[in-house]
């Protein structure tokens, strides 16, 4: 295989891999809402003060557990 097939398949590859997640999101956009809500909660979350007993880093840490399901369930029902 050549050079020039192989880095045009290559490239070909990666464009698709974008547009599919591209479409996957554009299919879902409660669920990409929800997504950028989480991680402006997480972001406020980061930016609060730490003596709240715990509560806060649970909280973080409970917020980066829906951030991974959501991203889990845009890619189930994108792929």
């Amino acid at each position: 295989m050549s050079r020039v097939v192989l880095i045009s398949s290559v490239s070909s590859l990666i464009v698709g891999a974008v547009a599919g997640a591209t479409i996957a999101f554009a299919a879902q956009p409660n669920m990409v809402n929800a997504l950028g809500s989480l991680q402006a909660a997480r972001a406020e979350l980061l930016k609060a003060t730490p003596n709240k007993g715990g509560h806060r880093d649970r909280a973080i840490s409970l917020v980066d557990q829906a951030i991974e399901q959501v991203r889990e369930g845009i890619a189930y029902a994108g792929g």
